[in-house]
């Protein structure tokens, strides 16, 4: 990534918002500190880009908290062969931490502006590892399954089962569940079934179907 002036706020956010509250995936810190916020943000939230705090990106999506896409991220136990799914490609930031970390990223939103803006920017990434896709997150990329990973960055009312399917064997999928009330649930793949451990409180905005869209 080239140098910029927010080099030292990133520092500061891994420090004080990442590693005191306990992330310690040292491929992730480097990640974090290296990925620039900043550009998957407005002109008028620049200055806001790395405080500990979720933004509007437009379209009522947001971009996450920098601690909660370490989180989930660390949470997928990356060691960079892997190929992954990502539900929700909103602003794209997501989806550049996953592209420096792992093999392959799928990615699949369904507001075409959102989409089409995350290409753009990622596309000066020179990283040929991001595929793109406007569709329904709860249906996946069946074309691509099965995956090493899924991460969901809206929340579901419950866990997709077409998610879960496209998990190979020993697959991780991290995924915030709920309404009013939401909870950020690991599942793993293991001979044949799905465990799930619940990991924290979170706040996302919803994971809607594209006939829901279609229909308002």
């Amino acid at each position: 990534m080239r140098t910029d002036r927010f080099v030292e706020a990133r520092r500061q956010m891994v420090e004080k918002q990442l590693k005191a509250r306990g992330i310690a995936d040292a491929r992730v810190l480097k990640t974090m500190r290296e990925v620039p916020r900043h550009l998957f943000v407005g002109a008028d939230m620049v200055d806001s880009a790395y405080r500990d705090e979720p933004l509007p990106i437009g379209e009522g999506q947001t971009i996450s908290q920098p601690y909660i896409v370490a989180y989930m991220t660390e949470a997928l136990a990356l060691s960079g062969h892997e190929r992954i799914l990502e539900l929700g490609t909103g602003s794209g930031y997501q989806t550049a931490v996953l592209a420096e970390l792992a093999a392959e990223v799928f990615t699949v939103e369904r507001i075409p502006s959102l989409s089409r803006r995350a290409s753009r920017l990622l596309s000066t990434w020179g990283r040929g590892n991001i595929h793109f896709k406007i569709g329904d997150g709860h249906l996946g990329w069946e074309e691509n399954a099965p995956y090493d990973g899924v991460i969901v960055t809206a929340a579901a009312s419950d866990v997709p089962p077409r998610l879960s399917e496209q998990l190979k064997a020993g697959g991780r999928m991290v995924i915030p569940v709920g309404d009013t009330l939401q909870e950020l649930f690991l599942l793993t793949r293991r001979r044949g079934k799905i465990e799930k451990k619940r990991l924290l409180a979170v706040r996302f905005v919803p994971l809607v179907k594209t006939r829901d869209v279609e229909s308002e």
